[in-house]
């Protein structure tokens, strides 16, 4: 064997053992933080069969489906005939189809499946851009003449898709919209699945459905399984795109698609329609086929840089309709955007619990003064039964150096919840920032960022991404179902991986975020009783976000924003019988107090997991 082939035997073989040991690692925590080591054979042989899979697929993707054997078995699976029912409701429903020298095979695909609907009171409403292909003007005449329910008009001129787009839904007679384009197709159950939800609340305006697409071969792959509207994803991505049906009444309130943001036209509708809204609804099934072409945004988001530019003017357009001052910023790590919001300058009250240990108080507060670009802030130290010189000598040194530091000691049994809401009590700021004494800043700027968000009218709770110290992820958002109630999602993976879909790389709507770096504003906090004391150690910070749920706020994680989180370091984790016992008797006291809201996510949908 000559040097060159033994080399690239070695790295192939050591690459293999550095993936292995790494899954391995990457286990352990995740059998932690998602069940404490207890879990259920069925589900324990699940996540088996995934460990293999993934070492197989020689890369560290955060979801079994980017497999696209394991997707296409699960989509046929999961896509059975249905019984339909007969619906009181039969709203018409208008397809808007713009379409321009597409071939005949795909736009044939694309129209046989509009007519294959189950539910039939639709009309499919198209306007040709002025073609120069002949095949797409004569495949249309042909469609034309096979139903009625198919009305085309022919552009003189080409007018770009806005345009187009707003020519169709020009002749559109019906109560609602869905937007599809020339190439792609959908489910035959796509409508019905729609005119369900009408019929159950026939108030929604926007109803929208997850999606995949279509490569080269004709086969379905990289399925995106999305959450019940989130306001803050919407303004980081599109991440509606289809199927989407909008009520037809506000998209001619606003004046339809926008000639200015083609590229991004139904992202600039969508942020527009859903300033006029909030009846808006997510059905968690596969009903798009976003068809993979090399030129489009399906196959590579390169292929029309314009787009990008596009939804930038989009997003910019919408914060200056919404009086909010802020910058949208490219994002480094993948082609999404980055919505940094100003602020006046307020106090931000930073709130410590610690005992003892004081080297690790002391880094913690040391990268706040040292790193934080932001000063108007105050630290509140609250010192839980510490019995070490060096913990008191350390407070007495902040104390005598900075103004803005102060501590209170609480000598009582550790409870979370209580420390915190009795050093809240002392809080002079208008936003309050929950930290763990064992963080460290990463991002300077960390507190602009969380106040630009903490500062907006429909935000509760602001979190952002923590790092172990070997920079795999310890916190990037808190999903229901894990642990037996809530747990971190993307735990141990790598600092590399984007997480699905970005979200390990840009702000995304979470159920909940941890305390050990959130901010929220004081008003906010008192108006649900800030922190429930009988949850002494675990689940109080989900409890919190739960109840600004409850107050129809949203909740975020800025996940391109980042600190280190060395995990317990004063207190030690849940390891003992007594202390395991109450993280069990704490998850039954939320499964009382909230109930069947435990067991469906709104913003993660189960298929990632």
């Amino acid at each position: 064997m000559n040097n060159k082939k033994e080399g690239f035997l070695y790295r192939k073989v050591f690459s293999k053992f550095g993936k292995f040991f790494y899954l391995v690692k990457k286990s352990v925590y995740f059998a932690w933080y998602r069940h404490h080591f207890l879990i259920p054979p069925r589900v324990l042989l699940k996540y088996i069969k995934s460990f293999f899979a993934v070492l197989k697929r020689g890369n560290n993707a955060s979801n079994l489906f980017v497999n696209q054997k394991a997707y296409l078995n699960w989509f046929f699976e999961n896509n059975k005939d249905i019984n339909h029912e007969q619906f009181k409701y039969n709203p018409l429903i208008s397809f808007i189809v713009p379409t321009y020298n597409v071939s005949r095979k795909y736009l044939s695909e694309c129209l046989d499946s509009l007519l294959n609907q189950t539910y039939s009171n639709f009309e499919i409403c198209i306007a040709d851009d002025n073609s120069t292909l002949a095949e797409t003007i004569e495949t249309l005449k042909e469609y034309e003449k096979k139903d009625s329910r198919i009305k085309v008009v022919y552009r003189q001129e080409n007018g770009m898709i806005s345009k187009a787009s707003n020519t169709a839904m020009g002749i559109a007679k019906g109560e609602f919209i869905v937007l599809v384009d020339n190439d792609d197709a959908i489910e035959k159950e796509a409508l019905y699945y729609i005119v369900d939800v009408l019929n159950k609340d026939n108030s929604i305006d926007m109803i929208y459905t997850d999606e995949d697409k279509i490569d080269f071969k004709g086969r379905y792959m990289e399925p995106h399984f999305k959450a019940d509207f989130s306001p803050e994803t919407l303004m980081s991505v599109n991440y509606i795109c289809h199927l989407c049906c909008l009520r037809k009444s506000i998209v001619d309130e606003i004046g339809g698609f926008r000639s200015q943001y083609d590229g991004s036209q139904d992202y600039d509708l969508f942020l527009r329609f859903t300033e006029k809204t909030d009846r808006i609804y997510h059905i968690d099934k596969v009903l798009y086929h976003w068809r993979q072409t090399a030129t489009s945004t399906a196959g590579y988001l390169g292929n029309k840089s314009y787009a990008y530019v596009a939804g930038k003017k989009a997003l910019e357009d919408a914060l200056k309709r919404r009086n909010l001052k802020g910058k949208v910023l490219e994002n480094p790590r993948v082609s999404t955007y980055l919505v940094k919001y100003e602020n006046d300058n307020e106090l931000v009250s930073i709130i410590i619990p610690m005992k003892d240990k004081a080297n690790v108080t002391k880094r913690c507060i040391d990268s706040l003064y040292d790193k934080c670009t932001y000063k108007n802030f105050e630290i509140i130290l609250v010192d839980n039964n510490s019995i070490e010189k060096e913990t008191f000598d350390m407070i007495n040194y902040y104390k005598n150096k900075y103004d803005n530091f102060k501590s209170i000691r609480l000598e009582c049994e550790f409870n979370y919840a209580y420390i915190n809401n009795e050093a809240v009590k002392e809080a002079s700021g208008k936003y309050l920032l929950f930290l763990n004494n064992d963080t460290e800043v990463i991002t300077p700027d960390f507190i602009e960022w969380m106040l630009g968000y903490a500062r907006i009218d429909h935000i509760g709770c602001v979190g952002i991404k923590l790092l172990f110290p070997d920079k795999l992820v310890q916190h990037a958002g808190v999903v229901l179902g894990y642990g037996g109630v809530a747990g971190h999602i993307y735990v141990a993976s790598s600092y590399n991986d984007n997480g699905l879909f970005g979200r390990l790389v840009m702000p995304y709507n979470y159920t909940a975020v941890t305390a050990a770096c959130m901010m929220v504003k004081k008003e906010k906090f008192d108006m649900v009783s800030g922190f429930d004391e009988n949850l002494k150690v675990a689940l109080n910070d989900v409890d919190l976000n739960l109840k600004m749920l409850k107050e129809e706020f949203y909740n975020v994680c800025l996940s391109n924003v980042e600190m280190f989180h060395y995990e317990s370091k004063s207190r030690g984790y849940e390891a003992s019988h007594e202390k395991h016992n109450r993280f069990l008797a704490e998850q039954e006291y939320m499964k009382k107090k909230w109930g069947k809201l435990l067991e469906k996510d709104k913003y993660f949908s189960e298929n990632n997991l």
